[in-house]
């Protein structure tokens, strides 16, 4: 069985990721970095996926962005909310995380190794999150070529490294539906960027409003809703 990390958030998104890497046949090594984001309850949910999908291993990586800052998710700015679709959809918002993707995918990589995976997997996705340069998909086919030229293994050539972010060009509604497809229990996940002290979703910014329409256009209720973990 091919081994395949894959960035997890404890969010829908990763959430969904995880369950169809699973599906294609790979051996799922879970990783979660904390980088100082003010929702670090998904830090908690992250833990509950992998303990309900039996992943071969999660590590959790500790790496402080609060340090750098520049976005709302790790400084004192606050965080968008009730913003209209069409805001949503144009400019980068706040809520971007200076070279987050770049980031958290050079720590995958450096656990792929570590592991012996060659399949590295993320929940990007450039419909509901156009504003964020780091889920195109040139940035991913970028990323991947740096793999293979950074690596011992890409160096050696005893494998190629590959980027999946199967997410990338469905809308929510259809991650969902393939997610419950595939068993996800979404009461489990979090999707708030500013969630309150106990961890219930704020049902307003904008990650918030994007999972309410997703369910919406789905067709099937959220189990997060009646939780408070949206």
């Amino acid at each position: 069985m091919p081994r395949a990390v894959v960035l997890l958030s404890g969010g829908l998104d990763s959430t969904t990721t995880l369950a169809m890497a699973k599906s294609q046949g790979f051996e799922v090594y879970a990783l979660t970095v904390d980088y100082g984001q003010r929702h670090r309850v998904e830090l908690e949910r992250a833990a509950a996926v992998t303990r309900a999908f039996g992943v071969a291993d999660h590590r959790t990586v500790r790496l402080d962005l609060r340090a750098i800052g520049g976005s709302a998710l790790t400084a004192d700015v606050a965080v968008p909310k009730d913003r209209t679709d069409e805001a949503i959809g144009h400019g980068v918002p706040v809520t971007y995380v200076p070279a987050r993707n770049t980031i958290l995918l050079g720590v995958a990589l450096g656990y792929a190794e570590t592991v012996g995976a060659f399949d590295l997997f993320i929940g990007a996705n450039v419909l509901d999150y156009s504003g964020y340069p780091d889920c195109r998909p040139e940035f991913l086919e970028a990323f991947e070529h740096l793999a293979n030229l950074a690596t011992k293994a890409g160096v050696e050539g005893t494998g190629r490294f590959r980027v999946h972010a199967p997410l990338l060009k469905l809308t929510k509604a259809e991650i969902i539906r393939e997610g419950l497809r595939l068993g996800v229990d979404y009461a489990q996940t979090l999707s708030c960027y500013d969630p309150d002290p106990e961890g219930r979703a704020c049902g307003r910014c904008d990650s918030c409003l994007l999972r309410k329409k997703g369910f919406a256009e789905a067709g099937v209720p959220d189990p997060g809703a009646m939780s408070g973990e949206l």
